[in-house]
């Protein structure tokens, strides 16, 4: 005992140095990020802020992975890691204290030294993001360097050819002329989507997402299917924040899962459930995976109004989502009878729930007012709710401690130290996020000087004749693919530089249209075989068949594939403002998204084959309710559904579950 005891204490001396390592590179990046959020004089231009962020966050990244690698006694992960981020970090240093001469004064050439510090760029990112992403993600990326760098032997008959760019013109596009890697997303990323991640952090630290479990689990008492429901509340807000449904669904599937097959839920729709919740938070107002901010900078409109645009879709895609969970959970008939007291370990006072509720409910509401009524930019909208969250989630338990008689220094340094918590787990959900982006950032520059864009609009004119539900489409299918395997942001990105321009440019379809037609397309990847990550992590979790998963998946969430087309033929849908026609369309548009949860979920109690009948002709009413920009016709589907709906419900007498039969 004595001899592993000696063994393992030096291994345990290097852990603890670099966790405190850690928290201090933490504390002192997000420094830099408030103090540059309150003053914007300090670094002022985007470009080299960029720079040092990309330094910074890779400080984090570096030192947090070592400690993880050290403690799993991964030495070989360790030994490549510090070189690929050393090399990040020594970049970075360079570039910012030599920013005037770098980025003003030799655009379009660099010394020998510098063309090598940007091959090793390179491949730092390039391992970085394998790293973090596998096999996929490095596909894409060093397959767009290629493209970049031989897409000239492409023969001149195929659309995608181009004229090539030597090694050193590729060189200055990714890293010598402080494009590419370190462009208008990672900048984009620095200044707007950084400080809502901290934001995450601290809600993470101080029990916003417990609390957020709590309702979920209390609400499972009195809602009939509320065990299933839970899994809609708690993934999909989490996942809004988190910006990864396969990410979201290992995080929140771990609980949810067991919970609902604990309820009698058969496991492949309990993952299925999961999946779909993950994948729609990813759309959900005002973060939408941090995808939001993304769009607001393409667009070039303010962020409150892509948070506006998005509401009505959102709730369309809750409702339906909620009604089709319901039927699912009464199909199989799963239990409410569970000790819902028994998921925690101590029950909040009603004390408690109003301390709670202030505590996380202003700054939220500060968010929302700075943002949305005083119009203020996002980062300075972000730095102050920040600091209110601070400020409200230290005091408030100071002052609960103070009127219950608990002491208020103790209860001051455990909120001191889950604020340095919240300051670290920001900076390490972010430091992924901030990779992929910084490559992503780099394929963008690439795609741009190679003129992709025009040529991928160009091949959708060819492929789909010119006949837009054609085009619709073929640009879905491309963007799922874009998806597979993508963070939410990342993803987004992608397509909305490929794909949207194509629809706006040849359809005349307004802008903010095009960008969430393929926003939700992109997040389908999510839960469309044969790749579907989100259903892959959700049905290993419930050790389910993934095929099956991914079915009732499908069957769950159909209305969020119809969605991108009806954005296309009712663009009133997707509005900056809340005019009564946007709430009118929506509303047409949830009754036809109704339709299609009922065809597809109900559990008819009728023969196999008028089943059957009834589902297929539900789902294709629902579908041109949706999607035909004609009010009559909208209305005239919604009467012929209205009609099936009360005619079963007449003729077997039961506004749930039937007694007998079941889903087919």
């Amino acid at each position: 005992m004595s001899t592993q005891s000696n063994q393992s204490s030096p291994n345990t001396l290097v852990s603890r140095g670099l966790d405190i390592s850690v928290t201090v590179s933490a504390l002192l990046f997000w420094a830099i990020v408030l103090y540059r959020s309150y003053t914007e004089g300090f670094l002022p231009s985007t470009v080299q802020y960029g720079v040092v962020f990309v330094g910074g966050i890779m400080t984090v990244y570096a030192l947090n992975e070592t400690k993880e690698a050290v403690e799993e006694r991964n030495w070989i992960d360790g030994i490549v890691l510090l070189p690929s981020s050393i090399v990040l970090i020594s970049a970075a240093v360079f570039f910012a204290t030599n920013f005037e001469l770098v980025y003003l004064q030799q655009q379009g050439y660099a010394t020998e030294h510098q063309y090598m510090l940007a091959r090793l760029i390179i491949l730092s990112i390039l391992y970085l993001t394998w790293r973090e992403f596998g096999n996929l993600f490095l596909g894409l990326v060093g397959g767009m360097i290629l493209y970049g760098l031989y897409g000239n032997y492409i023969a001149d008959s195929i659309i995608l050819s181009h004229g090539g760019m030597d090694q050193l013109t590729l060189l200055q596009t990714l890293v010598t002329d402080l494009g590419g890697f370190y462009g208008s997303l990672t900048q984009l990323t620095a200044s707007w989507i950084a400080p809502f991640l901290l934001y995450a952090g601290l809600l993470f630290a101080y029990g916003a997402f417990d609390l957020i479990l709590r309702v979920a689990i209390q609400s499972a008492k009195y809602i009939e299917s509320g065990v299933a429901q839970t899994a809609v509340l708690a993934s999909a807000v989490i996942g809004s924040i988190n910006g990864s449904y396969t990410a979201n669904a290992a995080m929140t599937g771990s609980f949810s899962i067991p919970t609902m097959k604990e309820s009698g839920m058969s496991g492949h729709r309990a993952a299925a459930i999961e999946a779909v919740a993950s994948t729609s938070g990813q759309v959900l107002p005002p973060v939408m995976g941090a995808s939001a901010f993304i769009m607001a900078s393409t667009l070039q409109t303010g962020y409150i109004n892509i948070v506006v645009a998005g509401l009505v879709p959102a709730a369309i895609l809750v409702a339906c989502i909620s009604i089709a969970v319901h039927y699912t959970a009464i199909s199989d008939q799963s239990t409410q009878n569970m000790d819902f007291e028994s998921f925690f370990d101590d029950a909040l006072t009603t004390t408690d729930k109003i301390v709670e509720t202030i505590r996380f409910g202003v700054p939220f509401l500060v968010l929302i007012g700075l943002l949305g009524v005083l119009q203020y930019t996002v980062t300075t909208s972000a730095m102050w709710t920040i600091f209110s969250m601070v400020a409200f989630g230290v005091l408030l338990p100071i002052i609960r401690a103070v009127v219950t008689g608990d002491s208020p220094v103790a209860e001051f340094v455990n909120q001191f130290w889950n604020t340095v918590h919240g300051f670290r787990r920001g900076a390490v959900i972010l430091a992924p996020i901030a990779i992929i982006l910084v490559a992503v950032s780099g394929v963008v520059g690439i795609l741009q000087v190679t003129g992709v864009p025009s040529k991928i609009a160009i091949m959708i004119m060819g492929i789909s004749g010119g006949v837009l539900l054609f085009a619709v489409l073929l640009a879905m299918a491309v963007s799922i693919l874009m998806g597979v395997g993508m963070p939410t942001a990342a993803a987004y990105v992608i397509v909305s530089v490929l794909i949207a321009p194509a629809l706006t440019n040849n359809f005349d379809i307004p802008q903010i249209a095009s960008h969430y037609t393929v926003f939700y397309a992109a997040i389908l990847a999510g839960i469309t075989p044969p790749v579907a990550t989100a259903a892959v992590v959700a049905a290993g979790i419930a050790e389910a068949n993934f095929w099956r998963t991914c079915g009732a998946a499908i069957k769950i969430a159909a209305p969020l594939f119809v969605l991108p087309v009806a954005f296309v033929y009712n663009t009133s849908l997707v509005s900056f403002s809340l005019g009564l026609t946007t709430i009118w369309v929506g509303l047409l548009v949830l009754l036809g998204a109704i339709a299609i949860i009922y065809g597809l979920n109900y559990p008819f109690s009728l023969g196999f084959w008028q089943t059957v009948l009834a589902r297929i002709g539900l789902s294709a009413v629902g579908v041109v309710v949706m999607v035909y920009p004609n009010d009559i016709v909208k209305l005239a589907g919604i009467a012929v559904f209205a009609a099936v709906f009360f005619g079963e419900k007449m003729l077997y007498g039961d506004m749930e579950k039937p007694t007998t039969g079941g889903a087919q």
